[in-house]
């Protein structure tokens, strides 16, 4: 019996069961809220905790670089070419005559920021809106032409651009337009992405910053959607949104979303469902790391200094370890877990029930006993 019995030992299992998981963690499953990853905190999650979640929206681009409000004013840069009319009142000035009352010149902003107009000089361009040029310009003529007046027009916008690559259309150098265009409107230029948005991500660098979001988030959420400054560099790439499924589900696999957003219910059906002979309905777990503003909303600024005091630590994109855990047994667990949605590299681990180890003993047991009576039967 005793040798028996130390087999239980052996028995191979698909992973921790539930009661191993909650030793692990630092509040070993006595608070409903839990611990951190070598540190973590194992949350229960009910309906409030899973709206919370659903609430908590991430701005990582306005929270980088800020939403801005588009360049009003944008002034004149290097390389513009910019198209020069000058007019003039009388037919015999210098711009004019008896046949036309203007003259068209065409200049290009040099690297000392300068562009010759005649009876002008080199005229210092760069720095200049549109409109402070013109006048500077009108009031230099005054003297040399008859009643002078100008307008200027930007034909091409060389200095005030935006690097678009990876997985676009046309991966091209978008030149802004003098209104305020926001990060999408300068994707849509460069012939729009290849892939649907809840399976690319968008990489912004800005003047030694980078920040990095799913499309489909700028789609939902216009506060993400801000707006391109001259010189931002936008790459666009294909990694579609998937989820680990482990344990006791229909199968073991890396799955992916194929939508914009899937709830935990809709992620168990992908999975194949659940062994209902090894699962332990209380033992649903979500590996996540979490952004710090919603686990501090979840188990308080208390608990998450406590945490942290005790060494938990965030991941290299700023995100803290936690474990969520829904009670399948519960009749409400089907509407909780429709309103808890999955985060892209969630894994999502069933526990298996405690006695599946002693039918695996049995199971492993009888197919030599049997032998054994098939042998007798002969």
């Amino acid at each position: 019996m005793s040798l028996i019995l130390s087999g239980c030992q052996a028995i191979p299992n698909s992973g921790p069961v539930a009661t191993e998981i909650l030793k692990a963690a630092d509040n070993k499953g006595v608070q409903t809220y839990q611990t951190a990853a070598s540190i973590f905190d194992v949350v229960d999650v009910t309906y409030e905790v899973a709206s919370e979640l659903t609430r908590h929206k991430p701005s990582i681009l306005r929270e980088t670089f800020g939403f801005g409000g588009g360049a009003i004013n944008p002034t004149i840069g290097v390389g513009d070419v910019l198209q020069i009319i000058i007019f003039e009142a009388g037919p015999d000035g210098l711009f004019s005559t008896t046949d036309s009352k203007s003259t068209s010149i065409n200049v290009t902003v040099q690297p000392d920021g300068n562009a010759a107009i005649p009876y002008v000089g080199p005229f210092k361009f760069v720095g200049n809106t549109i409109e402070s040029a013109r006048k500077s310009i009108v009031e230099r003529l005054k003297t040399r032409a008859v009643e002078p007046d100008v307008i200027i027009t930007m034909t091409q916008n060389a200095s005030r651009s935006v690097t678009v690559s990876g997985a676009v259309g046309t991966p091209s150098l978008v030149q802004l337009g003098l209104a305020p265009e926001t990060i999408m409107e300068v994707i849509a230029k460069a012939g729009g992405p290849k892939d649907a948005p809840y399976d690319s991500y968008i990489t912004l660098n800005r003047r030694g910053k980078t920040g990095k979001a799913l499309l489909q988030t700028l789609v939902s959420d216009s506060s993400e959607n801000i707006y391109a400054r001259p010189g931002d560099q936008i790459f666009v790439t294909k990694d579609p949104q998937t989820f680990s499924a482990l344990g006791s589900f229909g199968k073991s696999a890396n799955i992916a979303f194929e939508a914009g957003t899937i709830n935990l219910i809709e992620a168990t059906a992908l999975a194949g469902g659940t062994n209902q002979n090894l699962a332990d309905p209380k033992g649903m777990f979500i590996f996540r790391y979490e952004y710090e503003g919603a686990v501090i909303k979840i188990i308080g600024k208390e608990r998450f200094r406590e945490l942290r005091e005790k060494g938990m630590q965030k991941n290299d994109q700023g995100l803290f370890p936690i474990v969520y855990r829904i009670d399948m047994s519960a009749p409400s667990s089907l509407l909780v877990g429709q309103n808890f949605a999955l985060r892209n590299k969630d894994v999502v681990y069933f526990a298996h029930h405690p006695s599946t180890d002693f039918v695996k003993f049995l199971s492993l047991i009888a197919a030599p006993l049997a032998i054994v009576r098939s042998a007798s039967t002969l």
